[in-house]
C-alpha cells in the first residue's frame, strides 16, 4: 500500500513516496548509506534489511509498490519483496537492472511493480512481476504517479489519481512544497483511499522524498503519517543525516 509521485525538474527530479502499512508492522529505520558493488546507495529499511525506495550516488532511484490487482500469490517459502531494491540498486542502466532482476528468485515473490528513474538518459522504467512474467515499460519524462492498495486497489487508484490530476492544475505544481502537500492530502476525506491514508488497522507510516539535480542529491525521510507536523530530516552522501539517525 503506497503512493509514489515523480516530478521532473529542469536538471533533475523529485520523487515522493508514502509508505502505507498495517499498524502491526514494525517502524522503518532512517536512511543510511550502503556500498553495493562499489556504488553508494542511500535508503531507509525494514529492521530485517529490506527497503521500498533508494537513491544512488549517481542520482538513480528505485521505488517498489505491491501489485494487489494481481489476485494470485506466491506459493511455498515466499521471499520478501523488500530484497528487490537492495539486490538491484547498483544497476546504472535499465539493461543492468534487467540482468539483476533476472537473478532474483521471482517465482517465490508476490506481485510487484518496480519504478526506476535514470536521470542521465532521462528514462523512467517500470518493471511488473505478475507471478509468470516480468514486463518492462518505458514512461515519458513527465509528472507521474503509481498507487497500490491492499484494501481496494482500483478505487484507491481512481481517488488518488483524481487528487493528483487536480493538484497538477495549481500554480505551485511541481515545486517541493506542492509535492509535500500532495502527499499530506486527505482529499476528499481521510480514508483508505486518500493519498495520506488512514483506516482502523493501517495508515501512512512514513514519507520519503528524493531531490536530485542542481547540486542536490538528497533523501528526506519522515517517520510517521505524512500529514503529521514532524520534521523531515535530510540525508545525503556526505553523511547519513542528523545525529542518531
Amino acid at each position: 500500500m503506497c503512493t509514489v509521485t515523480f516530478i521532473p525538474r529542469r536538471n533533475g527530479y523529485y520523487l515522493g513516496m508514502n509508505r502505507d502499512e498495517k499498524s502491526s508492522r514494525p517502524a522503518g529505520l532512517f536512511p543510511s548509506i550502503r556500498t553495493i558493488h562499489g556504488h553508494r546507495v542511500l535508503y531507509p529499511s525494514e529492521p530485517t534489511g529490506g527497503t521500498w525506495i533508494s537513491l544512488t550516488d549517481r542520482g538513480i532511484s528505485f521505488a517498489l509498490v505491491n501489485w494487489y490487482s494481481v489476485p494470485a500469490s506466491a506459493d511455498g517459502d515466499v521471499v520478501s519483496r523488500g530484497i528487490v531494491i537492495p539486490s538491484i540498486s547498483d544497476a546504472d542502466s535499465p539493461a543492468a537492472a534487467d540482468r539483476s532482476l533476472s537473478e532474483l528468485p521471482l517465482g517465490r515473490m508476490n506481485p510487484f511493480r518496480l519504478v526506476g528513474v535514470f536521470p542521465d538518459c532521462r528514462k523512467i522504467m517500470e518493471w511488473r512481476w505478475d507471478l509468470k512474467h516480468v514486463t518492462r515499460k518505458r514512461h515519458r519524462w513527465c509528472a507521474l504517479q503509481w498507487i497500490s492498495s491492499g484494501f481496494d486497489e482500483p478505487r484507491a487508484q481512481t481517488v488518488r489519481n483524481k487528487t493528483f490530476r487536480e493538484a497538477l492544475t495549481q500554480k505551485s505544481a511541481g515545486t517541493l512544497g506542492w509535492l509535500r502537500r500532495l502527499h499530506r492530502s486527505h482529499s476528499p476525506q481521510p480514508s483508505p483511499f486518500s493519498i495520506c491514508m488512514h483506516r482502523e488497522d493501517a495508515a501512512t507510516v512514513s514519507y520519503t522524498e528524493v531531490c536530485f539535480g542542481r547540486g542536490q542529491s538528497e533523501m528526506r525521510y519522515k517517520c510517521g503519517p505524512a500529514c503529521s507536523d514532524s520534521e523531515i530530516p535530510t540525508h545525503n552522501f556526505e553523511g547519513t543525516g542528523p545525529a542518531g539517525h
